[in-house]
Formats: structure tokens, C-alpha cells, sequence
């Protein structure tokens, strides 16, 4: 659960940074107003389960096995892909992974950070962070960005249905 505890540490270093700066403030007339970040909770089991999803997406990626990544993805031709264009269809999504990281150096390593999960149902949750993906510029250079994820929760799991990654 690397994401998790990443995210509680840059919560308290920005708890630390937000604390000096309206202390500072306190002295400087007409000071700032500083808005609060939501304070953090202790995740649930079904959170826990839904950041796994792409906890395990992550380390798949990291050994270079695009198949162990793509099983977060629901295998359903309604399962959507959007970044660049929208992919629709497990079996397409997979061939474009395959087709755009054909090998372990276009693929790089792959880190989520971030990572909030929203249950909405029993049955459909959200899933937020940022990825980085670091790799030497011959094989595409570094890349980073955020998704937002929406997962079913299946026979087999949860599995996310779609992803949108910027």
C-alpha cells in the first residue's frame, strides 16, 4: 500500500508547510485566510480493496507484465480507455498497451501516488491519483499525470470499467 502511505506523508509535510506559513502570517497585518485540507481517516476494508486494484496494476507494470496489469480491467467490450482518444473494449485497450510499450523500455517504471478511493455503491466506487512514469528519453522520456478510475465490483473482484488518464 506504497500510494497510501505516500499520500499521508505529503499531507503532513503540507500540514507543516500550511502551519509555518499561517503562523508567519499571524504577524503580517491584514493576514491570509489558509483553506484546510480534509483531514485524513483510516481507510476502510472495501477502500483497501479498491486501491489494491491498482496497487497491483503498478507492480505488474514495474516487472514489465502488461497481461497481470490489464487484469484490473474488467474483461468486457464496455470497458473504456480514455486519454488521447477513447478506447472501447478490453481486447482493444490491451492491444493498444501492447502496441504503445512494446518492450521494458517503453514501458519504464510506473509509480501511483495519491491514490483516494470513493466507494459510491456496493457495487461501483472511484478511484483518484497521479502516476509517473520514468523512463530514459530514447524510450518516450518521463510522464505524469492524473486518472480517475471507476470500478465494479465483480465475481472476481473489483475491476475498473473505466479509465480516464491525462
Amino acid at each position: 500500500m506504497n500510494g497510501i502511505v505516500l499520500r499521508a506523508r505529503v499531507r503532513i509535510s503540507r500540514r507543516c508547510a500550511a502551519s509555518a506559513l499561517f503562523a508567519a502570517l499571524l504577524f503580517v497585518p491584514g493576514g491570509v485566510a489558509i483553506a484546510q485540507e480534509p483531514p485524513l481517516h483510516t481507510a476502510t476494508r472495501e477502500e483497501l480493496d479498491i486501491v489494491k486494484v491498482v496497487v497491483t496494476q503498478e507492480k505488474a507494470w514495474n516487472a514489465g507484465d502488461i497481461q497481470g496489469y490489464m487484469n484490473g480491467y474488467k474483461r468486457s467490450p464496455d470497458t473504456i480507455f480514455m486519454g488521447r482518444q477513447m478506447t472501447r473494449g478490453y481486447d482493444h485497450i490491451f492491444e493498444d498497451y501492447k502496441r504503445n510499450y512494446p518492450g521494458r523500455g517503453a514501458m519504464g517504471t510506473l509509480t501511483f501516488t495519491e491514490l483516494e478511493a470513493h466507494p459510491l455503491s456496493d457495487t461501483y466506487a472511484i478511484c483518484l491519483g497521479h502516476y509517473h512514469l520514468d523512463r530514459a528519453k530514447k524510450d518516450g522520456g518521463p510522464a505524469d499525470g492524473v486518472f480517475s478510475l471507476v470500478l465494479e465490483k465483480t465475481n472476481e473482484g473489483w475491476k475498473i470499467v473505466l479509465d480516464h488518464t491525462n
